[in-house]
């Protein structure tokens, strides 16, 4: 609502507003939530009373929920690679320039900037966790000078309803990559200030429904040039003697223990054979005659005698552990990440070593092949999303699914320049095939493809032209821990979805909630064929609050 010259509109979360667009996007001024849900929108505003920038705005929020709100200003950062050249035509861009993402705390000092002509974006956070009211909540974002002047102000509705979101179900981890966070926060690998850092980027995680963490009992062997080599982080420690090697767990013990504090549940321990094939060994580090030495690499044959005697002494030791612990039947290994058919002996022959000693524990990896399935190399794989269709008719039990770069064209993604909506979609189709876990693997990936050389998230945002913006992390890093992205916080939104569909389920039955879903669709959601409106997903979640409102005031 316009006032004084500051122009202003009500949004949902699932706009993306850019400087140079010509209007905010359609209005959203109302909404409802669950208790315990997390519930976002934006106001746009453009400055069109002068030709110079308007400096030190003043926003806060005004609502008997002004305790949960949150108020951030949704930042631009640069893109030059927002998409491959054969991209579908569901993105809101596809040419390089300045793209909404961060989320950005507001200087109580500085304020906002509102620079002549263009749109930009504050956006808001309702967290209803722990709230026992039911009710409709106006929030009015108020705007003001740096005299307090009124510039504008919006008022958005929120309507809660006496009903609180499920646990999740859904098992989800987005790789945290320990070693980016030593990098650029220059300091020591597992020192203190590490340590610190570590869980703060963990908390964040947890409280957007990751709840699984991938832990590097060896430096993670992950996009790493071959040959090369990531920094390293290793929580078990080694000591080697001949053919004889002793393992400490303390460092692993007090990874446990702060992932179990911020809220995770389950462990995936990083692959034991190096990416794409299984060849070689993991770079493995420990104290022999006094002094700290590589034992294992790229140098390594994954098939040697060597090796399988590492493993054999360390795999029975770190199991004990881990029932000592009481976390075996939350833990998760994995063997290779990303195999192909041209693996697939190697793979095998890998999974062998690791069989012998794992019964009981769950060996996961992505791979798109149902090869590997079939022939029993991998007991949970974890295809990815467009490769779904042979693993969903094969009937793996407890099915996973992942997405990185390769997926852009039919299926969701949260690439900087997609749709939100293509982001949030996914929740649907998670409930829809009753998916069991999804796994991501750029929670903060702050490196070049091949980690050959550290960046600066907020002015590469692609990996070094390598991946779409927005593959290779959901996370930035700010000064003393991290910032937010959209797509981190649409994404939990999709998390919520899924639980509400539980929830509604458990209410009216799943062929009811199912027909629900599709209702008025002219043909079934899959992952490649679904909705592709923002109108219709809030739409859709409206419909399930109604339902579940429904039966809850009955």
């Amino acid at each position: 609502m316009p006032t004084t010259g500051l122009e202003t509109q009500l949004l949902s979360s699932l706009e993306k507003v850019f400087p140079d667009q010509a209007s905010a996007g359609p209005a959203w001024e109302r909404g409802t939530a669950l208790r315990d849900e997390v519930y976002s929108f934006q106001v746009a505003y453009r400055w069109t009373a002068s030709s110079r920038a308007l400096r030190f705005v003043r926003v806060r929020a005004e609502s008997e929920l002004a305790g949960r709100v949150t108020v951030r200003s949704v930042g631009l950062v640069p893109s030059e690679l927002p998409i491959y050249a054969d991209h579908d035509g569901d993105v809101l861009r596809a040419s390089p320039g300045l793209y909404p993402d961060p989320l950005l705390p507001v200087d109580a000092a500085e304020g906002l900037v509102a620079p002549p002509g263009q749109w930009r974006a504050v956006w808001i956070t309702v967290d209803l966790g722990g709230f026992a009211g039911a009710g409709v909540y106006p929030i009015r974002i108020r705007f003001e000078d740096e005299a307090g002047r009124e510039l504008a102000v919006e008022t958005f509705e929120l309507d809660v309803i006496p009903a609180a979101l499920p646990e999740q179900k859904l098992i989800h981890t987005e790789w945290l990559h320990a070693d980016c966070l030593s990098v650029h926060y220059g300091v020591e690998p597992l020192s203190e200030a590490h340590w610190a850092l570590l869980e703060k980027y963990v908390r964040a995680a947890a409280s957007h429904g990751i709840n699984m963490i991938l832990t590097p009992l060896f430096t993670p062997p992950l996009d790493t040039k071959v040959g090369g080599e990531r920094p390293t982080v290793q929580l078990v420690e080694v000591k080697a003697s001949g053919g004889t090697y002793t393992f400490g767990f303390d460092r692993l013990r007090r990874w446990i223990g702060m992932c179990e504090r911020a809220g995770v549940r389950y462990f995936e321990f990083s692959h034991l054979f190096t990416q794409w094939g299984a060849a070689h060994a993991p770079k493995i580090v420990a104290e022999q005659d006094g002094r700290a030495v590589k034992l294992f690499g790229w140098e390594t044959d994954a098939a040697g005698a060597e090796y399988e005697r590492f493993l054999d002494q360390l795999l029975p030791a770190l199991t004990a552990f881990l029932k000592e612990r009481d976390i075996a039947g939350r833990s998760y290994f994995h063997l290779s990440d990303e195999p192909g058919l041209a693996h697939l002996e190697s793979y095998r022959a890998a999974g062998m070593r690791l069989r012998k000693h794992l019964d009981g524990f769950p060996i996961m990896d992505a791979l798109s092949n149902v090869e590997f399935y079939e022939r029993g190399y991998v007991k949970q794989p974890i295809p990815a999303s467009d490769h779904l269709e042979p693993f969903l008719d094969a009937g793996v039990p407890d099915l996973w699914t992942y997405y990185c770069c390769s997926q852009y064209k039919d299926v969701s993604n949260r690439f900087f320049c997609f749709p939100s909506a293509r982001n949030r979609i996914i929740g649907v189709q998670l409930y829809k095939f009753a998916v069991a876990g999804f796994l991501h693997w750029g929670y903060n990936f702050w490196f070049s493809q091949y980690s050959v050389s550290a960046i600066d998230p907020f002015r590469v945002t692609d990996a070094g032209c390598a991946f779409p913006s927005g593959d290779a992390f959901v996370v930035y890093p700010g000064p003393d821990g991290p910032i937010e992205s959209i797509r981190l916080e649409v994404f939990y939104e999709a998390l919520q979805d899924l639980r509400a569909l539980q929830l509604l389920e458990s209410l009216i039955g799943r062929e009811r909630t199912l027909r629900l879903l599709e209702d008025g669709l002219g043909e079934p959601i899959t992952f490649k064929r679904y909705p592709r409106e923002a109108k219709w997903l809030l739409g859709l979640r409206e419909r399930i609050n109604a339902a579940i409102r429904q039966r809850v005031e009955k």
